[in-house]
């Protein structure tokens, strides 16, 4: 008898030798797999080395644009011969040992570094010549790598020879402190005990300008002041802000410690735009608290990331940025997170910290007012 479809599907399926070819299918399957897997990764792997030897001759052809010619060359082109190791001729003997050289006949007996210095003396001619002539020999190129060499020797000999400027803070005009302190109490509702506080310690004063002067220290265990931020205060729209010229502003930074014992290590940090946000902001902490933190705590003015100190923030894990809600202020925020991921955010209701300690202490008076109000209706 004929057997029927189905049957005849599950006798061939049953049937062992199908169960091992399946096998045999999967396994190859899965070979195949394997197979299309690693040639990809092979060609991920030799992509990513050709990438690499791009690299390699991009720093290679960099760093021999960077190093000068070689003085033997140099001293070919000039006319001179090599004879038992010295280069002679037009009345030199020079004696080259690598990016120097040193000419001992008797008239000169003087020496020098770099191609540009080796064209200048056996020529008698001035810089600008010597690169013409170098131009003229080995090219535009060859012309660059000489100036280059030559400017990064004379950049380090004014390093190391060329005494150091000290900043020099603003001359203190004492008649103008209390417009300023008026200025900092009256306009900015900073609280006159604390203006004072900062006053004494030398971290705020007037200028011969009436100008408000923020002293920027670095943050070592003795600050030492690197720079000032200057807030102009005389009239009524007086929008003036800047630096001291001098000021450093990647060393240097307007900052004051408060809470814990002055000997505590710092446990919390609070970044802000600028001095008056700063103050603004650790009196509205005591204001709202009642006291000073309980931790060691650095109030900090930093106007751009680029001048944070990560070096010395990365390791305080209770780190605040305090920066306006602005567009300048996300952006600010954001850089900051990259920098010191461990820093988290804090937005103020009003337009700035300032603003919002005004806003506070007005609040608070119309509450003393009330509460006057109702003493007195009792």
């Amino acid at each position: 008898p004929f057997e029927s479809a189905t049957n005849y599907v599950a006798r061939i399926q049953n049937d062992h030798q199908f169960h091992v070819l399946n096998h045999q299918l999967a396994d190859r399957a899965f070979m195949q797999e394997r197979l299309e897997s690693a040639e990809q990764r092979a060609r991920a792997s030799e992509k990513e080395r050709q990438r690499l030897e791009e690299i390699v001759r991009e720093l290679e052809l960099k760093t021999q644009q960077l190093r000068d010619l070689a003085l033997e060359d140099v001293a070919w082109e000039l006319g001179l011969h090599n004879s038992q190791g010295k280069w002679k001729g037009h009345g030199h003997i020079i004696n080259i040992d690598g990016p120097k050289f040193y000419d001992f006949a008797p008239a000169e007996q003087k020496g020098g570094g770099g191609a540009i210095d080796l064209v200048m003396h056996v020529n008698q001619c001035n810089l600008r010549q010597a690169v013409v002539w170098l131009h003229e020999r080995f090219g535009e190129a060859g012309a660059e790598r000489a100036a280059i060499a030559k400017a990064k020797t004379v950049a380090a000999e004014i390093i190391q020879l060329e005494p150091r400027t000290p900043f020099q803070l603003p001359v203190e005009e004492k008649s103008k402190w209390s417009s300023v302190s008026n200025y900092l109490t009256q306009k900015r509702g900073i609280p006159s005990n604390f203006v004072e506080l900062l006053h004494k310690r030398g971290l705020v004063y007037a200028d011969d300008q009436q100008n408000a002067v923020f002293v920027m220290r670095n943050l070592g265990e003795e600050p030492q002041a690197l720079g000032a931020f200057l807030r102009g205060t005389r009239g009524e729209n007086n929008t003036f802000k800047g630096y001291e010229k001098g000021t450093v502003r990647r060393e240097g930074w307007f900052h004051f410690r408060l809470g814990g014992q002055p000997t505590d290590p710092v446990e919390k940090v609070v970044l802000l735009k600028s001095p008056i946000d700063a103050v603004s902001f650790a009196m509205l902490e005591y204001q709202q608290r009642g006291d000073v933190p309980p931790n060691r705590t650095l109030y900090m003015a930093v106007d751009n990331p680029k001048s944070l100190p990560v070096e010395q923030l990365q390791h305080i894990p209770n780190l605040r940025v305090a920066f306006d809600s602005d567009d300048f202020g996300n952006a600010a925020a954001r850089a900051t997170k990259e920098l010191l991921p461990q820093s988290k955010r804090l937005k103020c209701k009003a337009d700035d910290w300032n603003q919002q300690l005004i806003d506070y202490g007005q609040q608070l008076k119309q509450q003393n007012q009330q509460q006057q109000e109702e003493d007195l209706s009792l």
